[in-house]
């Protein structure tokens, strides 16, 4: 960030104890942390745990996990179960925190959870966000899932340390 999101006055950076260097507004006389946007992706998993759900969207053939964008005032959790339920038709029965990396391209924070869903059934899907959807072995998921991307990094990293 090199302007100021209050009065577009150019930042500098100014020494902030305990903080480091840090943008600051000399106008506004404030600190400017860097803001970005916060989502979620879920490797959704079926009661058995025995298969992994991946989708395709946008036209593409590419196989990636279920991801969304948090709303203001909702918290992680929360919207995991709203993106399984909007995207899928499907409710979130349990579910759990894996990691997080950061996304440059779109200048998000991603937060990855591993969940089960109450059913295997793909009927509900919203046709205006997912062009397909289909279930996956763990192994074959690990297989046909987009190379190289963020989707690939969550579900290995998942994969890895499930024993």
């Amino acid at each position: 960030m090199k302007y100021c999101y209050e009065c577009g006055m150019k930042l500098v950076l100014k020494e902030l104890e305990g903080e480091g260097m840090i943008p600051f507004c000399e106008g506004c006389g404030e600190y400017r942390f860097p803001i970005f946007s916060t989502a979620v992706s879920m490797i959704v998993l079926n009661r058995d745990k025995t298969k992994i759900l991946l989708i395709q969207q946008y036209g593409t053939d590419n196989n990636v996990l279920v991801a969304g964008y948090v709303n203001k005032g909702e918290d992680a959790e929360t919207a995991v179960a709203r993106e399984i339920s909007e995207e899928l038709g499907l409710e979130a029965e349990e579910m759990g925190y894996c990691r997080s990396e950061y996304f440059p391209k779109t200048n998000t924070l991603m937060l990855n959870f591993r969940c089960i869903v109450n059913s295997e059934c793909l009927d509900k899907i919203n046709r205006e966000e997912i062009d397909k959807a289909e279930w996956f072995t763990l192994e074959k998921a690990r297989e046909v899932i987009m190379p190289n991307s963020l989707a690939k990094r969550f579900l290995c990293n998942f994969l890895d340390n499930l024993l």
